[in-house]
């Protein structure tokens, strides 16, 4: 599948070919701090099938619970974070983050990883109370149900 995806500012913008069956959801602690929510979800590329069509992204190397080291890559300008590799020679693998594609409402996931780490509400989120958009929030962080 052909996709696209920026990071937030538009100051990066990139393309890729993927496999829509090699979507997961990862709930490891890493990607829980990384991407400042429960879980991080990424569909997977290959080096030679992902094009940088603007920016220049940074890095930041991760060392992981069993010492692998993994560039994260994140538009520098916004903070959006892009991608996932690994070090070393040889073709690279890109797990990209699923929030930059355009296209991601077409994409869905098909496994979780790293479920142990999974938060225990994840299971409820279905049956939570939902708005169309954002409610009012005060200053002391209260929403109004309302």
């Amino acid at each position: 599948m052909k996709i696209d995806g920026r990071c937030h500012c538009g100051y990066i913008t990139y393309e890729a070919d993927i496999d829509p069956d090699k979507i997961l959801i990862c709930h490891c602690t890493d990607c829980q701090a990384l991407s400042g929510s429960p879980f991080r979800a990424v569909a997977y590329t290959r080096e030679d099938a992902f094009k940088l069509l603007s920016g220049e992204l940074r890095t930041y190397v991760k060392v992981s619970e069993n010492g692998n080291k993994r560039p994260q890559t994140f538009c520098p300008e916004c903070g959006t974070p892009i991608y996932a590799t690994a070090v070393g020679e040889g073709p690279k693998v890109y797990s990209l983050r699923v929030g930059s594609i355009r296209q991601r409402d077409q994409i869905v996931p098909h496994v979780q990883v790293w479920s142990r780490s999974a938060q225990p509400w994840i299971t409820h989120i279905g049956s939570m109370r939902k708005f169309e958009k954002q409610p009012p929030i005060d200053q002391t962080g209260k929403v109004s149900l309302t």
